[in-house]
């Protein structure tokens, strides 16, 4: 099932989306009654895809991010893979959706692109034993971990490098139907592709990191865990389009543009 949070006529929702059998195959969205961290109905009111804006799909109260998750990726930036996973936060303020426009933030002149996995926590867990994992997920979105290199290089720590505003852009909607362990992932920019590659090559798995995190800290619903980037990335410049798709998914497209 593939659930999206939307916008129409000043009203944010959650909707099922599927193909609409009486108009060809055009995408729709069955609208829910509530939220989907909880049982629901479907509403019967159906609305074609085009006509809403698609929003986030959730609203986290913390982005947790896993960093050389990928060898390839470990390496193309001098790096070891760590004997235990590495962790860091982005802020709810860095999310945006599909096709929102990213800032270009004025600390930085290296800004990559970082085509990820990202988990969707679906209920309030801590301590997960590895055997339970997956029962607190509640689906799968394209992520793109945007990081200012050159900051992160400079200031040794990563706050302002990974959590600038925009930076987290998150969709295009979750995905509660699929296994992650060998996913295609890949990213384009401008329509060339610039990084691809698979969940497989993942050092530690979706389990592991949610044993990890939950180790240390409380997970709530709508809460998300960035499983790490394969090896290509690059620098994003203003006017680039930046495109995430992983097979199972589909494709998050955000467009940077110059910051106000």
């Amino acid at each position: 099932m593939r659930i999206a949070r939307f916008s129409i006529d000043g009203t944010v929702g959650f909707g099922v989306v599927e193909a609409d059998r009486d108009q060809g195959g055009e995408p729709v969205l069955d609208i829910i009654k509530g939220h989907p961290f909880a049982a629901f109905e479907r509403s019967g009111r159906r609305v074609p895809l085009s006509k809403v804006r698609l929003l986030p799909p959730v609203l986290p109260s913390k982005v947790v991010a896993v960093a050389r998750n990928y060898r390839e990726h470990a390496a193309e930036l001098g790096n070891a893979v760590p004997d235990v996973p590495v962790t860091f936060f982005k802020p709810s303020t860095s999310v945006v959706g599909h096709g929102d426009p990213v800032a270009y933030p004025r600390i930085s002149s290296d800004v990559h692109h970082e085509a990820e996995l990202a988990v969707v926590i679906g209920r309030l867990c801590r301590d997960v034993p590895r055997e339970r994992a997956r029962d607190v997920i509640l689906g799968y979105t394209c992520a793109n971990d945007l990081t200012a290199r050159d900051v992160q290089r400079r200031e040794g720590q990563w706050a302002r490098a990974k959590g600038f505003d925009h930076s987290c852009p998150l969709g295009p909607w979750i995905e509660t139907d699929l296994d992650p362990a060998d996913l295609a992932i890949m990213c384009t920019v401008n329509g060339e592709q610039r990084q691809l590659g698979r969940t497989s090559e993942m050092v530690r798995t979706v389990e592991d990191l949610i044993v990890h995190v939950t180790e240390s800290m409380t997970l709530l619903p709508q809460d998300v865990i960035l499983t790490g980037t394969p090896a290509g990335v690059g620098p994003l410049h203003v006017g680039d389009e930046v495109a995430v798709t992983i097979e199972g998914i589909g494709t998050l497209t955000n467009k940077v543009v110059k910051r106000d």
